[in-house]
């Protein structure tokens, strides 16, 4: 029993030992998804591109050091359908605002114009991970209805389809 004893106390150390400063990553990784829309553009979209919808997930993996988020990156996984066929989608972001407010580039996913042409209409991407700012990720963690992902076509610059951050993990 004495052994035991000494065994449980000298592995205490040990494990104490190796804590040391580094942080695990976490086991849960924020994950935000949106539902895409052209109607949820400012202003909705009207034209031939107003049939398309999609969705988005965001994965964010994040370090923390005391509490603080020190380092972050976003992973994207888009699906895209019900566009004319040959639409180019050019870019895609997270930007700040609530439903109906426009905001600026916050988060690029770094698609860049001749990625992704969703030649019969629908398509998907995946990109990432993309290194942001530990404070805009928090933000995002903090208040994700603040935020919105949209993607922008050839014919809507100013954004095709949109919807709304929504953390479901």
């Amino acid at each position: 029993m004495k052994r035991l004893s000494v065994f449980a106390i000298a592995l205490s150390f040990v494990v104490a030992a190796c804590g040391g400063t580094a942080v695990a990553p976490s086991a849960v990784r924020p994950t935000f998804t949106a539902v895409l829309s052209p109607a949820n553009e400012v202003p909705a979209i009207s034209d031939s591109e107003s049939s398309g919808s999609g969705n988005v997930t965001v994965t964010f993996d994040t370090t923390s050091s005391g509490g603080n988020i020190t380092a972050a990156t976003a992973t994207f996984v888009a699906q895209l359908s019900g566009f004319p066929p040959n639409t180019p989608i050019n870019i895609a972001h997270i930007h700040p605002g609530a439903v109906g407010v426009n905001g600026g580039i916050l988060v690029n996913t770094q698609l860049t114009a001749g990625d992704l042409v969703l030649t019969n209409g629908s398509g998907t991407f995946t990109k990432g991970p993309v290194t942001m700012l530990p404070e805009v990720a928090q933000q995002i963690m903090n208040n994700p209805s603040g935020y919105y992902f949209n993607v922008h076509s050839t014919i809507n610059p100013g954004g095709v389809a949109r919807g709304q951050l929504q953390r479901v993990q």
